[in-house]
């Protein structure tokens, strides 16, 4: 009961997010790349430090590295920050692209509804999937994707990475997009991730272009390291082919 509990748990806050400057240790160890330690130093360096002023300064937190920052931090908000995206769902790496579509609003004088987002994302070479999410995440800061995205149907036989089993296939839905790949979340504590190389049956040159934050997508376990707490997934059937 209680692994279906933190179940739950997990995957709310890891849709809704949580408030960098108040979660508790507890709330934080939910949260995609964040385990009992890292989290427990986030607390002790806002302890210490003050407020964060920024998700980026998180990488100033002891044993927080990249990999945990690229997971975590799209879920993590700060709602009084210094940078009004560190108060939505948009990874800061994608900040950038998301700063260029408010100036284009600014500049043809129009809401962000009304941009031409199929022209755009040609323009800037992004999935139109991507900049929808985006869109969408700057016209309600805050959002609670559980209101738009539908659920991803997940096995209640796997709670924890000890249940998964290579070759298994399950149902996720997709955290984050990175240039390797794509991060998913399966129902268990780590995200699994689909490098980019495992994404389609066709080459893909960008991860973006595939798949967009929230979608739900079929994957096949393909390795999993319980001692680094890694989860290799895979958008391909076991049995297709790359072209």
């Amino acid at each position: 009961m209680n692994q279906q509990v933190d179940a739950v748990l997990e995957t709310a806050v890891n849709q809704v997010g949580v408030n960098l400057n108040t979660a508790s240790p507890q709330l934080l160890t939910h949260i995609a790349g964040l385990n009992t330690t890292i989290a427990q130093n986030i607390v002790n360096y806002r302890d210490e430090n003050g407020q964060f002023a920024s998700r980026v300064a998180l990488k100033k937190v002891p044993k927080l590295g990249a990999k945990a920052f690229e997971q975590a931090a799209g879920f993590l908000r700060i709602p009084d920050g210094k940078n009004a995206l560190d108060n939505t769902d948009i990874h800061p790496e994608s900040y950038k692209l998301a700063q260029t579509v408010l100036k284009e609003a600014q500049t043809q004088g129009v809401s962000l509804d009304a941009l031409p987002l199929s022209q755009l994302a040609a323009e800037y070479e992004v999935g139109l999937p991507t900049l929808q999410d985006i869109v969408a995440s700057l016209e309600h800061p805050g959002r609670d994707l559980r209101d738009a995205e539908p659920g991803a149907i997940l096995r209640s036989d796997v709670l924890s990475m000890k249940d998964l089993k290579v070759g298994m296939q399950l149902q996720g839905t997709v955290r984050n997009v990175v240039d390797f790949g794509a991060f998913v979340d399966i129902g268990v504590h780590e995200d699994g991730l689909v490098h980019i190389s495992r994404l389609s049956t066709k080459r893909v040159r960008d991860p973006h272009q595939v798949v967009a934050v929230g979608d739900i997508v079929d994957v096949w376990v393909v390795k999993v390291d319980e001692q680094r707490q890694r989860i290799e997934l895979s958008m391909v059937a076991p049995k297709a082919k790359q072209e």
